[in-house]
């Protein structure tokens, strides 16, 4: 399991559109989003990587990660 506190979510939308970032890359993943303390939860196959550029490209800004598979810092992105 992986929780990612992600910043720009304010509704809804913003939780389908995490979401539909997440399950484009792992269709199977199961996402919970809490949106007033933007905690999403996610069990998926991918890394955690491949998670936080997906949300990240989805235009959402991803300021900490926890939980299994490894974050590429600023020396590697």
């Amino acid at each position: 399991m992986i929780q990612f506190n992600v910043e720009g979510m304010s509704c809804q939308h913003c939780v389908g559109a995490v979401t539909r970032a997440i399950r484009e890359h792992d269709a199977e993943a199961k996402v919970e989003v809490d949106l007033p303390s933007g905690r999403v939860t996610v069990e998926s196959k991918q890394s955690a990587d491949v998670l936080k550029t997906a949300i990240d490209e989805a235009g959402y800004t991803v300021v900490a990660v926890s939980g299994s598979g490894t974050v590429a810092g600023p020396a590697n992105a």
